[in-house]
C-alpha cells in the first residue's frame, strides 16, 4: 500500500522571514515552454479528425457508431501509447523523445489527410495517429524534473495548456479544409510536427541531475502498475481528463446532431469548450499547490456532476446548455490540473513518467469509451439522456471516492 501524507502548508510566522522555497533551475522556464509547444503540436496532431466526423459521416455514408469509432481510435491508441511511451521516457529522457513522437507522427497525419478515403483506411490512419497523443507522457516527467516539488502543480498545468492543441484543431480543421483544399489542416500539422521536432533536437534539454531508470523496461511497467497510487490515481483522471478528450473529440458531432449546428458552428464551439478547459488546468493545479488537491477534487466532481444532469435535459442551447457546457469544461480542466499535481508528489523519480504513463492512459481511455456509449445510444433511441446520466454517476462515484478515501490521507 503506498500512503500519501497530507503535505504541511507552511504559513507566514509573525515575526520572522518565510520559508525559503527551493530553487528553481536556471532554463527551468524556458524548457517549460518547449515542452507545452511540443504537447500542444502533438495534441493538433492528434485531434485532426474529430473536427471533421460529420464530413466523413456525409461523404462515406457512416453510421453513428461507425462514426464515434473513428473520432474514437486515436484517442485509445494515444492513450494505451503513453505506458510503453512514458516507460522509455524514464529510461532515454525528453531530449530524445519528444522529436521521436513528433517526427514519427508526420506519417500518419499525412496518411490520414490523402488517404484516408475509406472507412478501414480512416481506422488505420487513426490508429498510428495515436502516436501524437503519447506526447503527454514524455511532457510530465520532463517537467517534473525541472521544478521542485512545491511548484510542480502549477507547473505541469502550466504543461497542461498544452493540450489546447485541441482547441487549434477544433478552430482551424474545418474552416481550412472547406476554404482551400481538404488535406490542407493536415499538411500543416506535418510541416509544424517537423520544424517543432529540429526546434527540440537544437533546444530541449533534460533537467540537470536526472537519473536515468535502470531496470527492466517491462518489469518496471509490471511493477508501476502494481502500485495503488497508480490505480487510484488512474481512476480519478480517466473521470477528469477522459471527460475532457471525450468531450473534445465528440462535441462536433453532438452539437451537429442535437442541436442541427453547421459542421463549422459545432467545431468553434467546441474550440471554446477547449479553451476554458486549458485554462482552468494551471488553475486547479496551482489550487493544489497553495491548499490540497482534495479539496480542489471534490469540488471539481462535484460540478461535473450536476451540470451533467442538466445537460441530459436536453436544454436549450443558449443559455442552458451552453452554460453546462462551459462549467464542465472549467471543472474538468482543473480536475486534470489536480490529479497531476498528486503525481507530483507521491512518484518515485525516476518512475514518475511510467506512472505517468499508466495514470494517463487511463485518462485516455476514459476519453475513449464516452463517445461510443454516445453513438451508440443516440444511434438506438435518438437520445443522448443515458450517456449524460452515466457522466453524473462517475462524477459522482468519483467525489464520494476523493472525499472519503484521500481526505483519510490515502490515494
Amino acid at each position: 500500500m503506498v500512503t500519501l501524507h497530507r503535505p504541511h502548508i507552511s504559513r507566514r510566522p509573525l515575526t520572522g522571514s518565510a520559508p525559503i522555497a527551493p530553487a528553481i533551475p536556471r532554463g527551468a522556464g524556458v524548457q517549460l515552454l518547449l515542452g507545452t509547444i511540443g504537447f500542444g503540436v502533438n495534441f493538433w496532431a492528434w485531434a485532426l479528425i474529430g473536427p471533421l466526423g460529420s464530413a466523413y459521416k456525409t461523404l462515406l455514408g457512416l453510421t453513428p457508431f461507425q462514426q464515434s469509432l473513428v473520432v474514437a481510435v486515436p484517442v485509445i491508441v494515444g492513450s494505451v501509447g503513453r505506458i510503453p511511451i512514458g516507460g522509455l521516457t524514464d529510461k532515454l529522457g525528453a531530449h530524445t523523445m519528444f522529436p521521436m513522437v513528433s517526427f514519427l507522427t508526420i506519417v500518419p497525419v499525412l496518411y490520414v489527410g490523402h488517404f484516408g478515403t475509406t472507412f478501414s483506411s480512416l481506422l488505420i490512419g487513426g490508429f498510428f495517429l495515436g502516436l501524437g497523443g503519447t506526447a503527454f507522457a514524455v511532457g510530465v516527467p520532463f517537467v517534473n524534473a525541472w521544478f521542485p516539488p512545491a511548484r510542480r502543480g502549477f507547473a505541469l498545468g502550466i504543461f497542461g495548456v498544452g493540450m489546447g492543441g485541441t482547441a487549434i484543431s477544433a478552430f482551424t480543421t474545418v474552416k481550412l479544409a472547406s476554404a482551400y483544399y481538404a488535406a490542407l489542416p493536415f499538411d500543416l500539422v506535418a510541416i509544424v510536427l517537423a520544424l517543432y521536432g529540429v526546434l527540440a533536437l537544437s533546444l530541449l534539454r533534460d533537467a540537470p541531475g536526472r537519473i536515468p531508470s535502470t531496470s527492466g523496461f517491462w518489469a518496471r511497467i509490471a511493477s508501476t502498475m502494481r502500485l495503488k497510487v497508480t490505480i487510484q490515481l488512474s481512476l480519478l483522471y480517466a473521470v477528469g481528463f477522459g471527460g475532457f478528450v471525450a468531450f473534445s473529440v465528440y462535441l462536433p458531432t453532438y452539437l451537429k446532431n442535437a442541436y442541427q449546428l453547421s459542421a463549422d458552428d459545432a467545431s468553434s464551439r467546441t474550440a471554446g469548450f477547449v479553451v476554458l478547459a486549458v485554462i482552468a488546468r494551471p488553475v486547479g493545479g496551482w489550487l493544489s499547490d497553495r491548499f490540497d488537491p482534495v479539496p480542489v477534487l471534490t469540488t471539481c466532481f462535484t460540478i461535473v456532476f450536476g451540470l451533467a444532469l442538466v445537460a441530459s435535459l436536453h436544454l436549450t442551447l443558449i443559455p442552458g446548455a451552453t452554460i453546462a457546457f462551459l462549467g464542465m469544461a472549467a471543472a474538468l480542466g482543473a480536475a486534470a490540473g489536480g490529479v497531476f499535481a498528486l503525481v507530483a508528489r507521491v512518484a518515485p523519480a525516476d518512475r514518475v513518467g511510467s506512472i505517468t504513463g499508466v495514470v494517463g492512459a487511463a485518462g485516455g481511455l476514459g476519453g475513449f469509451i464516452p463517445p461510443l456509449i454516445m453513438g451508440f445510444f443516440f444511434g438506438f433511441n435518438g437520445s443522448y439522456l443515458i450517456g449524460f446520466v452515466l457522466l453524473a454517476v462517475l462524477a459522482g462515484t468519483a467525489t464520494t471516492y476523493t472525499w472519503t478515501n484521500m481526505r483519510q490521507g490515502r490515494v
